[in-house]
């Protein structure tokens, strides 16, 4: 959406180095009525008109560069207070308290079902 119209989807941010997740994601997503844009990594994410406009963010755990988890520091020390849903396919359920305890909403083993993305994402965003 653009110029004066005021949105009324919710905003989420995709960032995935994944070129596979950042089209499958959003397709689904949009299939639930929300608003989504994807980048392929934490910077261009930091660096986008979006970051002030998301609502929540689904974030990759490894990506090269910044990592989600550092993104999410980032965020919380620049003042963002953005809900996080992390995904990951690499490692197990160690990291869950941590980025948790962090603030993020939930953090799901890929792959995952799209009921477990969905319900995570409408959490993040108090959406019944």
């Amino acid at each position: 959406m653009t110029g004066s119209s005021k949105r009324t989807s919710p905003l989420v941010g995709v960032v995935d180095d994944d070129e596979s997740v950042r089209e499958s994601l959003p397709d689904l997503l949009r299939s639930f009525g929300f608003a989504v844009d994807a980048f392929a990594s934490a910077e261009a994410f930091l660096s986008s008109e979006s970051l002030p406009r998301t609502d929540c963010l689904i974030l990759d755990i490894a990506m090269p560069g910044m990592s989600g988890p550092e993104l999410q520091h980032e965020l919380a020390a620049s003042g963002h207070t953005i809900p996080i849903v992390f995904i990951t396919a690499h490692g197990g359920e160690d990291a869950r308290p941590q980025l948790i305890k962090a603030g993020a909403v939930d953090y799901l083993l890929k792959p995952f079902s799209e009921e477990a993305l969905v319900h995570a994402v409408r959490r993040a965003l108090s959406v019944p």
